[in-house]
């Protein structure tokens, strides 16, 4: 346990640096690795982009015993610390997730609320942040700062689900920052002005998507620093990114 302490330490101090955070989102060792040689000081596994590897998909149809084994590798692989995205939960319980997570060395999670094993169902602000409170006692039962990344979908939902999207996702936000989330992720932002509205909205750091090449709705690296956000993930961007390079240089190969 010693290891993945000083590990969520690591990662729950760059989070209260005060300063962007880019924990590029992997999938395997090797993409891992690339991150890792590059520089940056974490990492995300996302599971859109492993369910891809390994020839699943996403939305909790992988068995987290195998998704699980991944991030294990994952996690030996490199020295800094590694996130893992576990959508919903997965079915489990939170003090079972934050067990099994802490099992195979992941330093932080991001955990959303649409349940996927569920049929889609969206948890309720008090629901959701509920089972956010009860993953942070369990981490703090074991003695280990994880960092919890809560994640909302409401924007991405959109105005068949809610009035005001963006309002709903903000009371979101401040609901599982209380509850003890690390940082928060309103997935879905595009403007400038959504943007500032969350990150204002919260004093813990916002996660923001950005693709890795032509960035983020609201800009790129610095005009998102200058916004406020402290923390940005590629989700499954950067993965998709090199496909469509590599297929594009691999047709030169392909016989007449």
């Amino acid at each position: 346990m010693s290891d993945v302490t000083k590990s969520a330490q690591q990662l729950a101090d760059l989070h209260e640096s005060g300063r962007m955070i880019v924990l590029p989102t992997v999938w395997d060792t090797w993409s891992a690795g690339v991150a890792a040689d590059a520089g940056f000081r974490g990492l995300t596994v996302g599971s859109h982009p492993v369910a891809n590897s390994i020839g699943s998909e996403d939305g909790e149809f992988m068995k987290i015993t195998a998704y699980l084994k991944v991030v294990k590798r994952i996690v030996r692989a490199v020295d800094i610390p590694v996130s893992v995205d576990v959508e919903s939960g997965y079915g489990l319980q939170p003090g079972e997730l934050i067990h099994r997570l802490l099992s195979v060395g992941a330093a932080g999670a991001n955990i959303e609320d649409v349940v996927h094993t569920e049929g889609g169902r969206v948890r309720s602000r008090n629901e959701h942040a509920d089972y956010i409170a009860r993953a942070r006692e369990a981490a703090d039962a074991a003695g280990v700062p994880f960092v919890i990344n809560g994640r909302t979908d409401a924007i991405k939902l959109g105005m068949e689900f809610y009035r005001d999207p963006l309002h709903e996702a903000v009371e979101r936000l401040r609901a599982m920052e209380q509850a003890g989330a690390r940082a928060v992720y309103p997935v879905g932002l595009t403007s400038k002005d959504q943007v500032k509205a969350v990150v204002e909205a919260v004093s813990v750091p916002v996660n923001v998507t950005a693709h890795p090449v032509d960035g983020h709705g609201a800009g790129d690296f610095s005009a998102l620093e200058r916004l406020g956000v402290r923390r940005v993930t590629f989700g499954p961007l950067w993965q998709k990114w090199l496909a469509e390079v590599s297929a594009k240089q691999l047709k030169h190969w392909v016989a007449p």
